[in-house]
Parts: structure tokens; sequence; C-alpha cells
């Protein structure tokens, strides 16, 4: 068997997302444009710095389920638009954001926000989608990514339509958090009808557009892109006039049918959605009670409800500079994209100097840090040897000391004992010599005695068995006699 591919493949593996990282860090360097969205914190009032994009600073109350996610939009670090996204559904529930200015739609660059998916991520703002791959953990868990979408027969379209922004407001508004499953055909009808209602309807009647709130939001349903990403069954659109005179106004459009545009109260809006839903507070709360400005602005719905155009000469300015647009960008066109390409090689050629620099920085910063984790070894090392000959010395000594003294005394002890024994020996053996002679001519009378018993004894016994035996004769004899030996009668 060959060797195993697998120490290769993690090598490739850390060199890609080093080679994305350092892209990622020269992309924030080279374009201080680059659009971030942060996830806000729990411990962080409404949507911290986006809260201007709600009237009061008021974000809508009732939506509480765990699985919403708050976040701050911001591009060239300046707050651009707010969201609520549904971890569990894929989508974003709504975006709340003011009215800029109408204009063209831009190249589009879909970007992801890690912080969704993984919020320890230190990447505290949005990135294109493929710089990601392998530096974010559970990637696309809880949020849609573009290959979702690819093959679906779905687009990704737009709560914020694009096409009411300019400029650094339109281009945040490409962002995965921002986008909802939506088929061709739907996506346009509902950018067209959005932007025509608040550019023709809604904007007029409001004395300032910075006073004009608006939230664009979708209703998920059981209907899922890919098994993942929820195709919403109902978008909305609320609006708020924050004035003295100030008026609210709902719009619903199904997705099972594409030209429908209902107008509504924002209250009987409310009642769509989540229970407890309060999308506005303030005099934007509720029903709206200036009734002419809220007629007015139906009317004109309607109308273009009915396919028509209101304020024809706006229109037509409107055409003329699309036009006049049009063929600037033709014209434009060849040298921005020599443009981009010579930035994309100055940008390949810092990354890959970026590149070099790093790898001779990590191999002599590994070298040293080797050596240096060497020499300390050897010190440790050394340290704790010397620690243990010194600690080990006094008990050593107090060792040698007490076996010296214990030796001392048993060679005191053995001396004694065996003076003892030598002396014990001569005095036992003259005391029992002195004495024998005693104990000998003292033992002489009791032995003659002890003789004299034993003769006399002997010869008491055999004339004590003679004269028994002699009794025990005569007794038998003078039985038989008696027994056999017939009496004699006195007379005869």
């Amino acid at each position: 068997m060959g060797p195993s591919p697998y120490p290769a493949q993690a090598d490739s593996s850390r060199e890609r997302t080093m080679k994305a990282l350092i892209l990622f860090w020269l992309c924030i360097s080279l374009f201080p444009g680059f659009s971030q969205g942060r996830v806000v914190g729990e411990d962080e009032a409404g949507f911290a710095e986006c809260n201007v994009f709600f009237p009061g600073q008021v974000p809508p109350e009732g939506f509480t389920e765990p699985f919403h996610v708050k976040i701050c939009q911001q591009y060239n670090r300046e707050p651009r638009f707010a969201t609520l996204y549904s971890t569990k559904d894929k989508i974003p529930l709504y975006s709340a954001f003011k009215y800029t200015k109408a204009a063209q739609n831009e190249e589009e660059s879909w970007l992801v926000e890690p912080q969704v998916d993984d919020p320890d991520n230190d990447q505290q703002e949005m990135v294109l989608e493929a710089d990601l791959v392998g530096t974010v953990a559970n990637l696309g868990v809880n949020q849609a990514l573009t290959s979702d979408y690819m093959g679906s027969g779905y687009e990704r379209g737009l709560l914020n339509p694009s096409l009411l922004n300019e400029e650094d407001f339109q281009t945040a508004t490409y962002t995965l958090t921002n986008a909802v499953p939506l088929s061709p055909s739907l996506s346009k009808t509902w950018h067209r009808d959005v932007g025509r209602v608040v550019e023709q309807a809604l904007a007029p009647h409001c004395p300032s557009k910075d006073h004009l709130y608006l939230l664009a939001g979708a209703i998920p349903s059981s209907i899922r892109v890919k098994g993942k990403v929820s195709v919403p069954e109902v978008l909305w659109l609320a609006a708020c006039c924050d004035t003295a005179e100030g008026w609210s106004l709902g719009l619903v459009k199904k997705t099972s049918d594409e030209n429908s545009l209902a107008d509504l109260t924002v209250g009987k809006l409310e009642e769509q959605l989540l229970a407890g839903v309060e999308l506005f507070k303030g005099s934007c709360g509720g029903d709206s009670k200036n009734k002419e400005k809220v007629e007015a602005i139906l009317q004109a719905v309607g109308q273009i409800r009915a396919g028509g155009q209101v304020g024809t000469n706006d229109s037509q300015e409107s055409k003329e500079s699309g036009l006049v647009r049009k063929v600037a960008g033709i014209i434009a066109t060849p040298f921005i994209k020599l443009l981009e390409l010579l930035i994309y090689l100055l940008v390949e050629l810092v990354k890959f100097t970026f590149y070099f620099l790093w790898l001779v920085i990590k191999r002599v910063g590994s070298t040293i840090l080797d050596g240096a984790s060497s020499l300390w070894s050897g010190v440790v090392s050394y340290l704790q040897a010397i620690s243990t000959v010194l600690i080990s010395i006094p008990y050593d000594l107090g060792r040698v000391v007490a076996n010296i003294s214990l030796g001392f005394l048993e060679i005191v002890q053995d001396v004694a004992f065996l003076t003892y024994r030598i002396l014990r020996i001569p005095v036992g053996f003259v005391l029992h010599l002195a004495a024998f002679p005693y104990h000998s001519i003292c033992a002489i009378p009791s032995v003659l005695k002890d003789l004299a018993s034993g003769i006399g004894g002997t010869f008491s016994l055999a004339v004590d068995a003679t004269a028994t035996l002699l009794h025990g004769f005569y007794y038998v004899a003078s039985h038989i006699a008696k027994r056999f030996v017939p009496k004699v009668s006195s007379g005869d």
C-alpha cells in the first residue's frame, strides 16, 4: 500500500485557509468599503446602532423566538438597514430601511454573515461565501447559501430592494440574509411593485424621506428549497411616516398570485403575523389617523395596481435619465473592466507577497520557537536535577549519621553481652565443682537408708506372700472336706 494522502490534504487545506485569510484582510485594508453585517448581542438594546431605521428607534415587538437573530447590516462602517433573520427557516422575517433614492441595479456580489452560523467567530462583517470555506464552523447550518438556490428554480429575492437604494445603501442589500426564495417572475413583480409604491405613492406624501420608515417582510411556509430554505407564502410591506400628521399603511402580496397587491391597515397586517406583534410605535402605531393622506396614497396604489403611472413627468425624466445612464454604462464598461483587471492583478500580487512573507516569518518563527523550547526544556531539566540533589543532601546526611549511631550501639551491645557470657561461665563451673563433694557425702546416708528399706521391704513381702499362699491352700482343703467327707455321728 502507498503512503496515506491525508497529510497532503491537510496541508493543502491549511494552505487554502491561510490564503483565504490573507485575501480577506487584504480586501479590508485595500478596500475600506467592505460590506459589514454585525450580529447584535442579546445584551444590546434593539438593533444597536441600526435602531435608527425604526420610528422612535424602537424595533417591532413580538418577535421573540430563540431562533430569531438580529443583524445590523453595514457598509463603509455605516449602518445601512436592519434585518431580523430566522435561522430555523433560513430567510429574513423582515428588513427595516429608509428610502434613499431610486437607482439602477449594480453588479451583484452576494455575501454571507459568518456569525449566524458560528457565534464565536471573530469576523464581525459579511464576506464573500467563497472566502469563508474552511474558516467558519458549521457554515450554512443556520443560513442559506448560494448553493441552496442553484438549480432550484428560485432566485434570491431581496426584501429590501436594491432599486430603492443608491450607492453604498444599494451595495449593502446584496446579502443572503436579506434574500428569500422567489420565482424569477415573482421576484421581478415584487421589486417592481414595491419600487413603484414607495417612489410614486408613499414618498410623495411624507414631508421628508428621513421620516419615512419601511419594513419589508416575509411569512415562511412549509415548502422548503432543497429541504432547507423556506419559501415565503406571503410578502408584505409596512410604511410609516413619523411626523406630526403621521400615517401608516400595509401592503400584502401572496406568492401564489404574483399579480396580487392588497392594501390594508398596519393593525390588520399585524394580525396576519405572529401573535402579539406590534410593528410601529408612537404616531405610526395602530391605524393611521390622517385619513386624507391615506386615501391619496391608496388612490395612487390603486393606479399602480391597475398598471398606470403616477406622475408622468417624473416618469419621463426617469426614463431619459435611465437611457443616459445606460449609454454611459456601455461606454464606461470596457474601462471599468480594465480597472477591475488591474485591481485584481494588484490584489493577487500583494496577496502572494504577503503569503511569501508569511511563510518566511512562519519558518523563522518556528525555528526560533523550537530553539527556545529546547533551551527552556534543558534549563528546566537542569534546575530539576540540581533541586533534587540539593534537597537530598540533608536527608542523606541524616541517614548516614543515624546508621553510624545505630552501628555503634550494636557494637557496644555485643561487647557487653560477650563479656557477660565470658564472666558467667567460670563462676557457675566453680560453684558446681565446690558443691559436688558436699552433695555426694550428704547423699550416702540417704542411699544406705533407702537400700536397707528396700531389702527389709522385699523380705517382708516374701513372708507375707508365703503366709497368704498357705492360708489359701488350707482354706481350699477345708472346704473340699466339708463337701465330700460325710459327717460321723456322735453315737457311732
